[in-house]
Formats: structure tokens, C-alpha cells, sequence
């Protein structure tokens, strides 16, 4: 998958996962999110991003070194981040305040933890939509 159809979509899902999360599992407005988000991870499975499968979240999230940056701050460098993480963490911390050397490691953790949310609300979603079925 070449870089701007990975830029374009992670934007799509980024902004998708928003809207999902200010509706609740099983209500039906929820259906056409769910259709963007299964019709996206078709694309990315059908392009895949390299030659092996993305890493896991625990995976990524231990694979990912901590800098300690001479002004004292932690950062991590966005070159260590493996796709499609890299592209979902920039799309997620579009505006965040970091560093030249790097965005700040606590964005990181942070950009990690509210994915597992996400993720969550996703399969509660999901689980809601097979129950009504």
C-alpha cells in the first residue's frame, strides 16, 4: 500500500472511530459506521502494508523505544514506529505539541491506551449488531 492511500485511510478511520464514539452498541445509527470501518479493513487487508502482518497492539507497544530527550522529556521517534501504527498514531495526534526529535512518549502511551478503548467500543458494537441479527 503506498504511503498516501495509508495516509488517506487512517484518516478515514480516525475520523470514523470519532463518530462511533459518541453513539452507543446497538443503536442502529451505527450500522453505516460499522459498514466504513468492515469496508476499510477489507482495503487494508486486501493492500497490505507490507510483506508481513501488522503488529498487535502489546506488540507495537513493547517493540516502540523511549528516548529520554536532553530537555528531560521522554519521546519516542516516529521512525520506530511501525506501520500502520505510524500513520494511525500521526493521524490520531494531528496538532499535538512534540519535540523536532520526536512526538513526546506520553502522547504515545496515551494514543495506545484510548486505541484499546476504541477497539472495545468497536467489538461491543459489533457484539450489540450480531445480537440483533
Amino acid at each position: 500500500m503506498t504511503s498516501d492511500k495509508l495516509r488517506k485511510l487512517e484518516r478515514t478511520r480516525r475520523r470514523t472511530l470519532w463518530a462511533l464514539a459518541s453513539i452507543h452498541p446497538g443503536d442502529s445509527r451505527a450500522l453505516d459506521v460499522l459498514a466504513i470501518l468492515d469496508d476499510l479493513g477489507g482495503q487494508e487487508r486486501s493492500s497490505s502494508v507490507s510483506t508481513h502482518e501488522p503488529l498487535e497492539l502489546n506488540e507495537v507497544r513493547h517493540s516502540v523505544p523511549v528516548k529520554r530527550h536532553h530537555s528531560g522529556i521522554d519521546i519516542v521517534s516516529e521512525l520506530d514506529i511501525p506501520e500502520p501504527w505510524r500513520e494511525r498514531f500521526l493521524q490520531a495526534s494531528i496538532g499535538s505539541t512534540r519535540l523536532p526529535e520526536g512526538p513526546y512518549a506520553f502522547d504515545w502511551e496515551k494514543f495506545l491506551t484510548g486505541w484499546e478503548r476504541e477497539m472495545q467500543h468497536l467489538q461491543n458494537h459489533r457484539v450489540a449488531q450480531a445480537a440483533t441479527s
